[in-house]
Order: structure tokens, then C-alpha cells, then sequence
């Protein structure tokens, strides 16, 4: 028999990729016997219903005149303490250098006084990395806690070479990729949901960001302007944030606003995903691109730049196209080559699908677990 674990996460409890994934890594222990602790500001999103093995402790910041701004580290320290001494916790798994990991490491060290050891395991998403990471004065805290960790995992192959391109990282940074659960893609029962965005004989293209600048959704209007003028097509466009007006009022120079659906941020993703017959994402980086993988385990092909991890993800000809940043053109005719016939587009969402199995929960979830093995004494057994 092996113990079960106790492991604390520590992650953004929001729909951002790091969330997701910290959140259904959580769940998929707890399913599998372990005991699992979420410490952060707010209930994460995508937790769900209630587990008997997985509880949530809230950080709550307090407002003093003292301080200029909420102290949010230093709770957050003194609730992960408060934690792992009353549940006794085997390790803490954070996502983000800061400020989780660097939390973690003045945890650790709390505890280290009370002759209590606690392995810290810290996984890279990216914006800690690639836009923290261009900022000096983040640059000593970032990588302090990543050399501090006792384990780094990064996304993507393309944000370890980031990491120890930018910081002075002295340990070796593992790659454990994001992953998906294809059961949860299943396309049955959907036609009647499309019925509600688009007409029979009408494709049906998506795009689901945060609408910031790195994003270039104004890309995503113009590629679906040019399919527009060569096939009947709708665009459903998931999400909100600053650029969203530009965006607007781009549709609606280009003749195309009628057939533009602005849904703004929708609770599950995947739901507008698995109706679509293709994802459009031109963005000016991503360090894995959950949303483009998300995308296959749905049988939707993608549209991309070749940047970041997105060609670790997106495989070119094979599950849609890659284009250099701001190629609307090559995009448009990419999209229009997926979209020409029912049988190309078949093609490509059957390898989609085919692809997304190598980036299966039961394939990741392993390699973390061996990660986790390699931190714990011998007495404890997982």
C-alpha cells in the first residue's frame, strides 16, 4: 500500500491557463487518494463541486493606513504556515515565481525554524517569465525563488530556454507540459447549442483570450474578415480587456460586425470550443497555449503564430498552421485551406484530436508525481 499525500497548491484562482491547470491538477490527486489544500485569495474557478479530499483556505488581506497597497505576500506566507502546521502538509506545489514561490520560500524557512521540513515545488507559466522577467527590479526576487525551489517545472521546452536565458538559474528546470482531459471535449449533444451561433452551411471560427495587446485580437477580425469574404462564417469571439472596443470598431469598419459575437468571458470555454470549427490565435507570444491545445482535444484546428511553446502544441499541417506574428494574410489562407471541404476539415479534427492524447492527464500527471516522489523522504511513500 502507499500513503497518500498532503500537498498544498498555491495558484491564481482565475480563468487564466495557470489556474485551470493548478486547479484540475488538484482535483485529479484528490481523485486519485491524495489529500490536496488550495491557498489563495478567492475560490478557483474551475474547482467545482464539492470533494471530500480537497479543501480550500482562504487569504484574506486586511486593509491597514500603514501600508499603501495590501501586503497580499506576506498573508499569503503567513496562511501557507498556518496550513502546512495544522494539516501537516508532505510539500507545497506553487504556480508562479512571484508571488507564490517567493512566498513559499519565506514559508519554508518559518518553518525550517520549528524543525519542519517542506519541499517547494515551483512551476513557470510564462508571465512571470517572459514579462516580469524583462523587468529589472523582478529580476533578484524571480530568480531567488526558483533557485530556492527544490523542484522548477516549466510549460513548454520554449520557456526553460526563457528561463535560463533571463535569470541566473543555478538548478535544472524540468518540462512537464499543461495538459488536458480529452473526456471532457466530447462534441455529443452539441449540434443543437451551434444551432443557437450559426447556420447550417456557415463555419464557424473562435478566438478566446483576455484581449490584451499580446494577443492581437484586431489580427483575429481581420483574418476573419478575409474568410468571411470567401465562405459563409460567423467568429465567436470569447473573452474580454482592453482591447476589446478596438476590436469592435475594427468589425464594424471591415463590413463584418453583424457576424461577429462578442460573448465577453464565459465560465467554461469550452463550451463555445467545441462547436467551433476553428481557433484562431495570433498572438505575440505564448509560453504553451492551453487554449490551442484545448482546442484539439475539442477537434478544432488552429490557426497560430509560431511563437513560444505554440509549435510544441500546434503541428504544422497536420493539426492547422503556424504564421509569423501580424501574417494576417498567410492566416486567412490557412484558414480557408482547413475550411474548404467537409473532408479536409474532418481530416485535420481527427489529428487534432489524435495530438491532444499525447498531452493527456494520465500521461502528465505521472511525471509530476515522480517529481514529487523525488523531494520526500523515504519514510513517506506515494
Amino acid at each position: 500500500m502507499t500513503a497518500p499525500l498532503r500537498i498544498g497548491i498555491v495558484c491564481y484562482p482565475t480563468f487564466g491557463g495557470s489556474g485551470v491547470v493548478a486547479t484540475e491538477l488538484g482535483k485529479a490527486l484528490a481523485q486519485r487518494g491524495h489529500e490536496v489544500h488550495f491557498i489563495t485569495y478567492s475560490e478557483p474557478v474551475r474547482l467545482g463541486s464539492f470533494h471530500p479530499r480537497v479543501f480550500y483556505h482562504e487569504v484574506e488581506v486586511s486593509k491597514y493606513p500603514l501600508f499603501e497597497y495590501p501586503p497580499y505576500e506576506l498573508v499569503l506566507t503567513s496562511k501557507m504556515v498556518e496550513v502546512v502546521r495544522e494539516r501537516k502538509l508532505n510539500l507545497l506545489h506553487v504556480h508562479y515565481a512571484i508571488p507564490h514561490a517567493s512566498a513559499a520560500i519565506l514559508a519554508k524557512r518559518i518553518l525550517q525554524q520549528e524543525g519542519l521540513g517542506l519541499p517547494v515545488v515551483t512551476t513557470l507559466h510564462g508571465t512571470d517569465i517572459t514579462l516580469l522577467g524583462k523587468d529589472p527590479s523582478f529580476e533578484p526576487v524571480i530568480s531567488h525563488a526558483i533557485n530556492e525551489s527544490d523542484c522548477v517545472t516549466a510549460v513548454s521546452h520554449s520557456l526553460r530556454a526563457d528561463t535560463l536565458k533571463l535569470f541566473g538559474v543555478k538548478q535544472d528546470v524540468h518540462v512537464v507540459h499543461n495538459f488536458v482531459r480529452p473526456e471532457h471535449f466530447s462534441r455529443t449533444d452539441r449540434a443543437s447549442l451551434r444551432a443557437e451561433f450559426a447556420e447550417a452551411d456557415e463555419r464557424l471560427l473562435c478566438h478566446i483570450s483576455n484581449f490584451r495587446p499580446v494577443k492581437r485580437i484586431e489580427d483575429v477580425i481581420r483574418v476573419f474578415a478575409a474568410v468571411a469574404d470567401a465562405v459563409k462564417a460567423k467568429l465567436l469571439m470569447v473573452g474580454d480587456g482592453p482591447d476589446r472596443a478596438k476590436a469592435e470598431h475594427l468589425a464594424s469598419q471591415l463590413g463584418v460586425r453583424e457576424r461577429v459575437l462578442f460573448l465577453g468571458k464565459v465560465k467554461n470555454p469550452i463550451e463555445p470550443l467545441v462547436i467551433s470549427d476553428l481557433l484562431v490565435l495570433p498572438s505575440v507570444t505564448e509560453s504553451f497555449g492551453l487554449v490551442a491545445l484545448e482546442a484539439l482535444a475539442a477537434g478544432v484546428p488552429v490557426i497560430s503564430s509560431n511563437v513560444g511553446g505554440l509549435p510544441e502544441v500546434n503541428v504544422e499541417g497536420i493539426t492547422g498552421f503556424l504564421h509569423p506574428v501580424g501574417d494576417v494574410e498567410g492566416m486567412a489562407a490557412s484558414a480557408l485551406n482547413v475550411l474548404s471541404d467537409d473532408a479536409k476539415l474532418s481530416r485535420f479534427r481527427t489529428a487534432a484530436r489524435a495530438h491532444a492524447e499525447r498531452f493527456h492527464l494520465e500521461t502528465v500527471l505521472p511525471q509530476y508525481l515522480r517529481l514529487y516522489r523525488s523531494l520526500l523522504p523515504e519514510s513517506v511513500h506515494i
